[in-house]
């Protein structure tokens, strides 16, 4: 009987100890939760947010001859702190054709990259998801090989290939396809190709990572429904990696909207984009309030389409959830 009782008395205090630990483990989790979450926000807030509102904060500042020559918002006289905003550099920017035509030029540039890298890099990353797992790790090696090389070396690689003697040129000439050397480098092609190049990777593996999940099931009942394969990627495939397309186009687009490296060494003075007036305005001119709000105005105009495409994103979602 007292042994009973005793092994009745360590089974409930055994119930206790778990409760109280589940307890204390529910309690723990949310933390735990929040303090992982607060590391990318922290890092966000850091080296995106706080940054930004300095550029924000110059962008309506006077210009100054001093360093950092910018004139700060407040100013103090006689105990009175007043708040100054010179709204002219946005004005200018609006007033001015260079502006809008270098961000029209930006804009152009880099939705036809973006266009040309889905349209070269959906069919690769479509063939690299169907592949044998065996030689996927070796197709991605191979997308990914230009990473271990300098951005600037690739960049000065493409001049050697493009140029009037370069590589290319010295090919056509050999097999009798021309007669004399083609203009390739310092024009608007030499700009779009070397941009293609370089941001193709962004776009392949974004969709890779979406394809490679496609179940294969489905394309095999769409055959067996008598979809052609055609129609089995217009209306099974596509839309099932569309999550994958928008990641790629944004990843291509946003950095080639600012670029500035391949435009200054393969493209003509008359192919002006955004990232070289920037350069222009800190380092020539030495107007930082100017170039803040030249930066300030690109961010909006990449923000706002991120932003409505998440609006519309979550409206899909909420209808598809009512259903």
């Amino acid at each position: 009987m007292m042994s009973r009782l005793l092994s009745l008395r360590d089974s409930r205090e055994a119930t206790a100890r778990t409760a109280r630990r589940s307890a204390w483990w529910q309690r723990a989790l949310p933390r735990g939760q929040s303090l992982v979450t607060a590391i990318p926000y922290g890092w966000l807030l850091l080296f995106f947010l706080v940054p930004f509102l300095f550029v924000l904060q110059i962008s309506f500042s006077d210009v100054e001859i001093a360093s950092p020559p910018y004139r700060a918002l407040l100013s103090r006289a006689e105990d009175v702190v007043s708040l100054v905003l010179n709204f002219g550099n946005y004005r200018y920017i609006f007033g001015d054709p260079l502006y809008f035509d270098a961000y029209l030029s930006s804009l152009y540039m880099a939705g036809v990259t973006t266009l040309i890298c889905l349209v070269v890099g959906y069919p690769i990353a479509y063939t690299i998801a169907r592949a044998p797992e065996a030689k996927r790790n070796t197709l991605l090696m191979l997308v990914m090989l230009p990473f271990w090389t300098s951005f600037l070396v690739r960049v000065y690689a493409w001049m050697g290939i493009l140029d009037n003697e370069g590589l290319l040129n010295q090919a056509l000439l050999s097999l009798g396809l021309i007669g004399e050397p083609l203009q390739l480098m310092h024009t608007q092609l030499s700009v779009q190709i070397v941009m293609v190049y370089a941001y193709l990777p962004f776009m392949i593996l974004p969709l890779f990572s979406n394809l490679v999940k496609l179940d294969g099931r489905l394309l095999e009942a769409s055959a067996d429904l008598g979809c052609r394969p055609w129609q089995t990627f217009l209306r099974v495939t596509l839309p099932l990696s569309k999550n994958g397309v928008i990641a790629g186009s944004m990843l291509v687009f946003i950095p080639a909207v600012g670029e500035f490296v391949i435009p200054e060494l393969v493209g003509t003075p008359e192919s002006l984009m955004i990232g070289k007036v920037l350069w222009m305005e800190f380092f020539d001119n030495n107007n930082w309030p100017m170039a803040a709000s030249v930066t300030i105005v690109m961010v909006a105009l990449l923000i706002a389409p991120i932003v409505y495409l998440h609006k519309r994103e979550e409206k899909a979602l909420a209808r598809a959830a009512q259903r």
